[in-house]
C-alpha cells in the first residue's frame, strides 16, 4: 500500500491569544511594498511558507514571521529589498497619517500608478481630483464657474483673448481650473489629516504651489509628478486605454488635443522642478511603482529618524 502523502500542519500566525492562518496573499502584498512586482513577491511569499513548513513550527509570532520574511527576501532579491522591507514595517508604527499626491497630465498613467501604490501600502482610501471636480460641477453651474466644466486640457475655451493677455490660452484655462479645484483638494486633504486617514490621491489638478502645505504638519504628505517624456509613448497610452475601456473615452478627442496635453505637461514639469517635487517618467509602470515606493519608504524612514532625534535631544 502506497504511503499516504503527509499533510502539513496549518500554520498559525499568533498574537497573544489570537491566531490566524498564514496567508501567501497578505505576505506577498507586504513584500510588494518594497517595489517588487506581484509575481516576484508571490515567489518570495511561497519561499517564506516553505521555510515555515520545514521549521516544523505550527505557531509563529508576527515578529518572527517578519524576521523570516526579511531573511528570505534578502536571499531571493538582495539586501536593498531587505532594507525596504524593514522601512515598510515602520509604517505600522507611524503616529501620523501619510498622504500620497500624484499629479500629471492626461494619459500619463496616474490612476494605474495610484492603484498599484495604494494596494502595496494597504491604503483603502483612493481618490482622484476628477471626482472632486465632478462634485463641484453639481454645485456650480457653467455660468457661475465655467472652467471646471471642461477637460483639463480644454479649459482654454472659456478664456477670453483679453484675459489671456498674450499668454497661452489653454494654459491660462488650465490654471484657472486648477485654482478652483484646489479648493476641494485642500478640503479633502485637510479632512483626511484631521481623521488620521491614509490616502492616495491622483489627478491633473495636483499642482505644486496651489496646495495649502501649511496644513500638512500633522501628516506625512508626499507629492509626486508623473510624466511621459516620449511623445510617441504618450500617444500609445491613449490607444491602450481606448482598447481597455472599449472606447468609453474618445480616442479621437485625445489625439486631436495631444499638443495641448503636452503643453500642460511641460507646465507641470516646470512647477514640480521649481518646488523640488520628484518628477517620474513612466517608461514602465513596474519601474515607476518601484521608484514611488522607494520615495515613500525613504520619507517614512526620515520621519522616524527625526522623531528619534527629537526624543534624544529632549
Amino acid at each position: 500500500m502506497a504511503d499516504e502523502p503527509k499533510e502539513h500542519p496549518e500554520l498559525q500566525i499568533v498574537n497573544r491569544e489570537y491566531g490566524l492562518p498564514y496567508s501567501k496573499g497578505l505576505m506577498a502584498q507586504s513584500i510588494m511594498a518594497t517595489g517588487l512586482p506581484p509575481e516576484r513577491a508571490y515567489r518570495v511569499a511561497r519561499e517564506v511558507e516553505q521555510h515555515l513548513l520545514e521549521s516544523g513550527e505550527s505557531n509563529i509570532t508576527i515578529f518572527r514571521l517578519r524576521e523570516i520574511a526579511q531573511q528570505v527576501l534578502g536571499e531571493e532579491e538582495g539586501q536593498s529589498f531587505t532594507e525596504r522591507y524593514r522601512r515598510w514595517r515602520l509604517l505600522s508604527e507611524l503616529e501620523k497619517p501619510f498622504i500620497i499626491l500624484i499629479g500629471g497630465a492626461t494619459g500619463v498613467g496616474k490612476s494605474t500608478l495610484a492603484t498599484q501604490v495604494a494596494h502595496r501600502l494597504g491604503v483603502t482610501r483612493l481618490t482622484s481630483t476628477d471626482s472632486i471636480r465632478q462634485v463641484m460641477r453639481a454645485f456650480f453651474s457653467p455660468e457661475l464657474m465655467p472652467a471646471i466644466h471642461y477637460s483639463s486640457f480644454d479649459a482654454g475655451r472659456v478664456v477670453k483673448a483679453a484675459e489671456a493677455k498674450g499668454a497661452d490660452r489653454d494654459l491660462t484655462g488650465f490654471v484657472e481650473q486648477v485654482e478652483k479645484v484646489s479648493v476641494g483638494i485642500n478640503a479633502v486633504i485637510e479632512r483626511a489629516i484631521r481623521e488620521g486617514t491614509r490616502m492616495v490621491m491622483e489627478g491633473a489638478h495636483i499642482v505644486p504651489g496651489f496646495l495649502k502645505e501649511d496644513l500638512w504638519q500633522d501628516a506625512i504628505v508626499i507629492q509626486l509628478m508623473m510624466v511621459v517624456a516620449d511623445e510617441d509613448r504618450h500617444r500609445g497610452h491613449f490607444y491602450v486605454r481606448d482598447q481597455e475601456t472599449d472606447g468609453v473615452r474618445s480616442l479621437g478627442k485625445y489625439m486631436e488635443n495631444l499638443d495641448k496635453i503636452r503643453r500642460v505637461q511641460e507646465y507641470l514639469i516646470e512647477r514640480a522642478q521649481k518646488a523640488g517635487v520628484p518628477v517620474i517618467d513612466n517608461e514602465s509602470i513596474d519601474d515607476a511603482v518601484k521608484v514611488v515606493m522607494g520615495i515613500v519608504l525613504d520619507a517614512v524612514s526620515k520621519y522616524q529618524k527625526s522623531c528619534n532625534l527629537k526624543i534624544e535631544v529632549t
